[in-house]
């Protein structure tokens, strides 16, 4: 009896061991040793193209007040421009700002000088999230940049860069061409994943990462942080989702603290749950959208961090992983 006890005691230590290691390892290992196999797309049809975009200037309205949610009345910097402080990696809620655009602000007026013009939207349509950048006059000539993100409304494009002074050399006006590729990618193997804005650069950036097709046919992903559709304002019910973004609020402070989304920052990949964008962007359950958070928080009624859309899947076939490093900054620039 008291070796079947001994027994029994060594085989109950060694399963605590076990339950040990497995509880030490960080957050994604034991999910991330699943054999997952390389997203497959289209990569060979892809057309590249070049599209310009000219640093924008800053704006404000007239009035330049903004009326918060609250019903405050404020003056804030707002898009366009050099943003030097305010980058990848950095927050995306905490600061002095309302709509802040990361880093440097393209856009292209066309000829017509609107923002509205057929080559503003193909401007903003097909430059995609990671595709390179080159400066094309100005100081800063022949520097090298990524698109890290696209906004709504303003139809702007905006871009960073490794090394952080080549900012200090540029002026509102200087020209740079985004050598766009993406726009027409399909996944080949993987069900009910619908891909937008994807550059082949972020494509291979995220496999590296650690993305992948689980041996169940889902598409797996690591992102910063999740975020319940019911507070996603500004956006909703467009009826495509290859331009712009749509916006995170804040406001419910509740939520904000449950989902952690004071820690919200330029370039977090995310994962929209309830969320699905595979005609426009609607409420549907237990559907799921991955996208990239690309401008600040706002204190504007039903607007915040603005999100454009990278994966969707209507049915939920995604398998979403928190990793704080699920962020362009490390994805692109380190």
């Amino acid at each position: 009896m008291y070796k079947n006890q001994l027994k029994k005691n060594k085989l109950l230590q060694a399963l605590a061991s076990i339950l040990l290691f497995i509880f030490l390892l960080p957050a994604n290992s034991v999910a991330q040793s699943n054999d997952l196999k390389p997203v497959e797309y289209n990569k060979d049809k892809l057309v590249k193209m070049a599209v310009i975009g000219y640093i924008a200037e800053a704006r404000l309205g007239s009035p330049p007040y903004r009326v918060g949610a609250d019903g405050s009345i404020g003056i804030l910097p707002a898009t366009g421009s050099i943003t030097y402080n305010f980058r990848t990696g950095d927050t995306a809620v905490d600061f002095a700002g309302d709509h802040v655009e990361p880093a440097v602000t393209l856009y292209n007026p066309g000829s017509s000088n609107s923002r509205r013009s057929g080559e503003s939207r193909g401007f903003n349509t097909l430059s995609c999230i990671g595709n390179k950048v080159r400066v094309l006059d100005g100081d800063a000539e022949g520097a090298e940049g990524n698109v890290i993100g696209k906004h709504g409304g303003s139809e702007h494009v905006m871009v960073d860069f490794k090394e952080p002074e080549v900012m200090k050399k540029m002026t509102p006006g200087d020209r740079m061409q985004v050598y766009a590729q993406g726009v027409g990618m399909e996944l080949l193997n993987v069900d009910d994943v619908k891909v937008m804005s994807m550059s082949p650069q972020l494509m291979e950036a995220l496999t590296q990462a650690g993305m992948g097709i689980t041996p169940e046919g889902k598409l797996q992903i690591n992102v910063a942080l999740t975020i319940p559709a019911k507070i996603m304002g500004s956006g909703l019910g467009s009826d495509h989702v290859h331009t712009g973004d749509y916006d995170i609020q804040l406001f419910d402070d509740k939520v904000a603290e449950k989902y952690d989304l004071d820690e919200l920052r330029f370039g977090d990949i995310v994962a929209i749950t309830d969320a699905d964008h595979s005609y426009g962007r609607i409420y549907k359950t237990d559907a799921i959208t991955i996208g990239v958070v690309t401008h600040g928080g706002s204190i504007v009624a039903g607007h915040g961090p603005g999100v454009t859309t990278l994966f969707t899947s209507s049915e939920g076939n995604i398998e979403i992983l928190t990793d704080p490093e699920a962020n362009l900054k490390y994805l692109l620039f380190e």
